[in-house]
């Protein structure tokens, strides 16, 4: 491959910057970390790949749920942990969705206090909107662009503290020696100086996966599950890495905006679903719940009417909201007025948009102990959508952003409590010098000429391979011709040319991104094809029914293998795990709210 040789990169050499706590991650859970670790007393230096307040948090829009009561004052903590717990299949692990119930109205009235620009009631309290399976309005809201508003608002608040933020830094490694993690090494995306990042204690909050899939509402250079994979390579365990949410709303078209997020909100303020032939097609899947149904079910019904051939000329479904007043549109739905305006010209007060399900959100990752959101590897928390553990087989839409805050906090404090009881802070030499060996070995190839492959052609066929063979509907023929292409792809990868230029050193960290999302890619499929069984956002048309003998997590580790390539090396192994029951306490009311997503919730409940 003919390649122009660009800047040569000095082997070895790198800065070094020390603190308490370092947080890997800019989006809401890094910042609210970060927050939590520096009120708690810790010096705190946060590194991310994007700028500040360009995570992929301002992607959420719809809102953040807490059961605050200012709509429904019948609303309670208790309720939010049943509709959360009932509606993700009962594999949410119990105590993590208690303490994100509990937490969740100070921790979004801490938000309004920090200047959050929330919609509020004419009385003057947080207004609150239905998002879909919520028992009651719960869902706080700013508009069309609550996840951009909870981030500035975070983001101010880091900056009125003081705490240094990192941008365009890319973490290659956490740098672990005897069990041990004390701190990350990370490159510069422009000159490729490397940092080696020493701390008391890391908190990974690097997002999830669902960059993987050919349509992802994440279209930037994220979520590719490098958090995931970072956390692998250090000896932590993954789970249910089989449940991705597949948001039933995105755009089609233009090819550019394809997978682009049509937020739950739409449907929250009323908006319908038609097929072509004009049919509201929720009265067959869903017929009390409508549109405001769980979003596993949205898309697959969405999903089936395009199969059954009732889609529209792009091969999707039509979202109306052309009967609500065009004032309404504007205030509520300012955003979506303008994406659809600016990407298509298309009047969404006057126009049906047309929609597909895209992947949207990753419900596994990262095993943490839910009250401290430690690891299990000593010295490293995670937070946001890295981590596992609370969504279950679905995700209740505004959960997300509540987690953010809620963990993040938690991780942030935990973390600092770590570094304040340490009496001396790790050196992690042997790890440090391991890093600089992986990442001299990829650039030395490159700049041999030895490597005849790029990062982005084998990107797009990794996500063409797990949008064919685990995307809405698996089977486990789709399953294996997957796993099959990942293997050739991971071979492919070894041979992937980098080499720095006047550009930068985005080829390094495009060739870092493939080969994480390999091993996440990896994990997801080989979990898939573990749970024979379709529950929730999991659907196998080869195991068409929930199997009540499957209230289980899968969990993933990875067995090192010395000298192996594509880094971390190693082969995955997959386990069941059960899920810990539920509170006595809590448990006639999950069973009173479990009829719509299980039918045989009460077996499940025995």
């Amino acid at each position: 491959m003919n390649r122009t040789a660009g800047t040569a990169h000095t082997a070895r050499t790198h800065r070094t910057a020390v603190c308490n706590v370092l947080v890997i991650g800019t989006g809401a859970a890094g910042l609210r970390a970060a927050i939590a670790a520096h009120e708690a007393g810790a010096q705190v230096i946060v590194v991310g790949k994007r700028l500040r307040k360009d995570a992929h948090t301002v992607l959420a829009a719809g809102g953040i749920n807490a059961a605050l009561g200012s709509v429904d004052p019948q609303d309670s903590w208790q309720q939010h942990f049943a509709d959360t717990v009932a509606e993700g299949y009962f594999l949410g692990r119990p105590r993590q969705v208690e303490l994100m119930a509990r937490e969740a109205p100070p921790a979004v009235l801490e938000l309004a206090a920090w200047g959050c620009p929330f919609a509020r009631t004419p009385q003057g309290a947080l207004d609150q909107r239905f998002f879909g399976a919520h028992t009651y309005r719960r869902t706080c809201y700013a508009g069309d662009f609550t996840g951009r508003a909870v981030l500035y608002t975070l983001a101010d608040r880091v900056d009125a503290l003081g705490i240094p933020i990192h941008e365009r830094q890319y973490v290659s490694h956490l740098l672990v020696q005897d069990g041990v993690c004390g701190g990350a090494m990370a490159f510069d995306l422009s000159a490729g100086e490397r940092t080696v990042y020493l701390a008391d204690a890391v908190v990974l909050a690097a997002g999830g996966h669902t960059r993987l899939w050919r349509r992802s509402s994440s279209r930037r250079d994220e979520n590719t599950g490098d958090g995931m994979a970072l956390a692998l390579g250090a000896g932590c365990s993954l789970m249910d890495m089989e449940l991705v949410q597949f948001h039933p709303t995105g755009m089609l078209w233009p090819e550019e905006m394809a997978g682009t997020l049509v937020t739950e909100a739409v449907r929250g303020e009323g908006g319908r679903l038609y097929n072509a032939l004009g049919e509201r097609f929720m009265a067959r899947y869903d017929p009390e719940r409508m549109e405001l149904s769980t979003r596993d079910r949205v898309a697959l019904a969405n999903y089936s009417e395009i199969v059954a051939g009732r889609g529209g000329p792009n091969g999707g479904v039509f979202l109306d909201v052309t009967h609500l007043p065009k004032e309404v549109i504007l205030r509520q739905l300012p955003r979506m007025y303008r994406q659809f305006m600016e990407s298509q010209l298309l009047d969404i007060s006057r126009q049906r948009m047309e929609v597909a399900p895209t992947a949207h959100y990753s419900m596994g990752g990262v095993v943490v102990d839910a009250e401290s959101h430690a690891t299990e590897v000593e010295g490293l928390y995670a937070a946001g959508e890295v981590v596992g553990g609370l969504h279950g087989a679905n995700r209740l839409g505004g959960n997300s952003l509540v987690e953010t805050v809620v963990f993040g906090r938690r991780a942030g404090e935990h973390a600092a409590a770590r570094a304040a009881d340490l009496a001396a802070q790790l050196r992690p030499r042997a790890a440090i010098a391991a890093a600089h060996d992986q990442l001299d070995a990829i650039l030395d190839a490159g700049a041999a000429g030895s490597r005849d492959e790029l990062a982005r052609p084998l990107q797009r066929a990794l996500r063409d391979a797990m949008w064919e063979g685990c995307g809405v509907v698996r089977d486990a023929a789709r399953l294996d011709g997957a796993l099959e292409r990942i293997e050739e792809l991971k071979a492919r990868a070894r041979a992937v040319d980098v080499r720095p230029s006047s550009e930068g050193y985005f080829d390094l960290a495009l060739a870092l991104d493939l080969r994480g999302a390999l091993l996440a890619a990896e994990a997801t499929v080989r979990g898939a094809a573990q749970r024979r069984e379709s529950r929730g956002a999991h659907q196998r048309a080869d195991f068409p029914e929930l199997d009540p003998r499957l209230v289980v997590n899968f969990r993933t580790r990875l067995r090192p293998a010395a000298g192996a390539d594509p880094w971390p090396g190693g082969a995955l192994e997959t386990v069941a795990v059960p899920v810990p029951p539920l509170p006595e306490a809590l448990r006639p009311l999950v069973a009173a709210g479990a009829a719509h997503p299980v039918p045989v919730a009460g077996r499940l409940l025995e």
